[in-house]
C-alpha cells in the first residue's frame, strides 16, 4: 500500500484555509487520514486575513503541519468566499485544470462557494466520487434575500451531482431537508472533530485569571468567535449591561477578531460598561480564557455546530447558547447548559443570572459537558470519514462492475 499508485487519491477543496471552524475541521481531516491508504491533496484559496497578524501566523503553521503530514497543497488565489463572477470563473477553470492533471478518485469540498465550484468541476472531469461538507449553511442570517435564494438554488442543483453531503449535526441535516436541498439518503452526519488535549489539562481558574488580568471575585462570562453580525456578540454585551445595571458583578471577555470589533467596543462604551468588557482579539489558544471563566456564552444567529462549544465543554464550563441550528445537538437544556431564544436580550440576562447564582448547577453542568465532549474528538471524526469513503468506493465498484 506504500506506492502512490496504490493509494486512494483524495482532493479537498476550500476557500479560506484560516483558523475558522471549517478550516480547522478540514485541517484535522487532511492530516488525520491514513497516509498508507490515502494520497491527500488540498486546494485552497488565499489563507489568513491578509494582515500578517497572529491569526495568519497560525494559519501558516497549519499549512506547514499539513505539508509535514504528507499533504500536497495547491493554491488558487481567485477561489474566494464572496460572489465575484470574474474571479469565480477563473477559479472554476483552475479547478478543472488541477482535477484533470491529478485525476483524484474522491473530491471532498468544504463550505458553500468551494462546494459549488468544486463539485461542478469534478462533474465535468468525471471524478468517480464527490463529497461535500457545508460546515453549516447560509440559509439565513448571512446574506440578503436575493443572494440567499440564489445560494439555495445553487445548492439544490449541485446536490444532484453529489454522492454524499456531510452535515456536522442532525439539526443541520434537518435544515437542509427543510429547504429541499437533497433527498435524505444523501446525507451523513459526522460531528466536526476537535483536538481535545489542550482542554483536558488546562491551567487552574485562579492561574488563568491572573494570567489574563481578570477580576478574581466577578462572574466571568466568556465568548469566542469571529466578530460578525451572525455571531451575535451584541446581544451578549447588552445582556451583561442589564445585569450590571441590576448590581450583578459580571465581567465579559470576548476573544476573536472581525469587522465588528470597533462597533462592539463602541457599544460597550455607550452602555457604560467598557470597564467590565475585555476584548482580547484573536489568540491562538482559547484554553486560558475557558479555564478563567465561570460560564461560556454563545449567542450565534446561525451555527452549523460550534467548535468553541465543544472546547468549553471539554474544559468543564456550563454553556448559555442560542436555541438555533446545530447548537441544539450539543447543548442539552438543564444537562450541560441553557438554551435561550436568538437575540432575546432579556432571556440572555436571565439565563446568565440564573447560572451565576447557582454554583452547584454550574459544577454539575460543567461535569456533564466534559463527559459529552469526548463524542466530538478529531479521532472519532476521521474514523467516520474514512468509513464514508470506504462505503462510497464499494458502491462505485459495485455499480461499475
Amino acid at each position: 500500500m506504500n506506492p502512490s499508485s496504490d493509494r486512494i487519491k483524495v482532493l479537498h477543496i476550500i476557500t479560506r484555509f484560516d483558523k475558522g471552524g471549517s478550516a480547522e475541521n478540514t485541517f484535522l481531516t487532511i492530516c488525520g487520514l491514513d497516509p498508507g491508504r490515502y494520497e491527500v491533496l488540498l486546494v485552497k484559496g488565499s489563507s489568513g486575513t491578509g494582515k500578517d497578524g497572529p491569526e495568519d501566523e497560525a494559519a501558516e503553521a497549519n499549512i506547514a503541519a499539513a505539508g509535514r503530514a504528507g499533504v500536497r497543497l495547491l493554491s488558487v488565489d481567485r477561489l474566494v468566499r464572496n460572489l465575484r463572477p470574474l474571479s469565480d470563473l477563473s477559479a472554476f477553470l483552475s479547478l478543472i485544470r488541477i482535477i484533470r492533471l491529478e485525476r483524484p478518485r474522491i473530491i471532498h469540498t468544504h463550505t458553500s462557494k468551494a462546494g459549488i465550484l468544486g463539485r461542478w468541476a469534478a462533474w465535468l472531469c468525471r471524478v468517480p466520487i464527490v463529497v461535500h461538507t457545508p460546515h453549516g449553511h447560509v440559509f439565513w442570517a448571512y446574506f440578503g434575500p436575493f443572494q440567499t435564494r440564489l445560494f439555495i438554488l445553487f445548492e439544490r442543483w449541485t446536490a444532484r451531482i453529489t454522492d454524499a453531503i456531510v452535515t456536522l449535526t442532525a439539526q443541520e441535516k434537518e435544515d437542509h431537508l427543510r429547504f429541499r436541498i437533497a433527498p435524505e439518503a444523501k446525507f451523513t452526519v459526522i460531528h466536526s472533530g476537535v483536538d481535545l488535549k489542550p482542554f483536558l489539562a488546562g491551567p487552574s481558574r485562579a492561574e488563568a485569571r491572573h494570567l489574563l488580568g481578570l477580576p478574581p471575585g466577578d462572574t466571568i462570562v466568556a465568548t469566542v468567535g469571529r466578530l460578525a453580525v451572525v455571531k451575535g456578540q451584541e446581544v451578549l454585551i447588552r445582556a451583561v449591561s442589564e445585569l450590571i445595571a441590576r448590581g450583578e458583578r459580571i465581567f465579559l471577555v470576548v476573544q476573536g477578531a472581525g469587522e465588528l470589533r470597533q462597533d462592539l467596543e463602541a457599544l460597550a462604551g455607550q452602555l457604560g460598561i467598557a470597564g467590565q468588557v475585555r476584548f482580547l482579539g484573536w489568540r491562538p489558544d482559547v484554553a486560558p480564557l475557558l479555564a478563567a471563566c465561570d460560564l461560556f456564552g454563545f449567542p450565534s444567529r446561525n451555527e452549523g455546530m460550534g467548535k468553541a462549544l465543544v472546547e468549553a465543554m471539554a474544559m468543564g464550563r456550563p454553556i448559555v447558547a442560542s436555541d438555533i441550528g446545530g447548537i441544539r445537538d450539543l447543548v442539552s437544556p438543564g444537562e450541560n447548559g441553557l438554551l435561550v431564544p436568538v437575540g432575546d436580550v432579556g432571556a440572555w440576562a436571565g439565563a446568565i443570572a440564573r447560572l451565576s447564582r447557582d454554583p452547584e448547577a454550574c459544577q454539575r453542568m460543567g461535569s456533564a459537558g466534559r463527559r459529552m465532549a469526548t463524542r466530538y474528538s478529531s479521532e472519532a471524526m476521521i474514523k467516520k470519514i474514512d468509513q464514508l469513503y470506504g462505503t462510497l468506493l464499494n458502491e462505485y465498484r459495485t455499480v461499475g462492475s
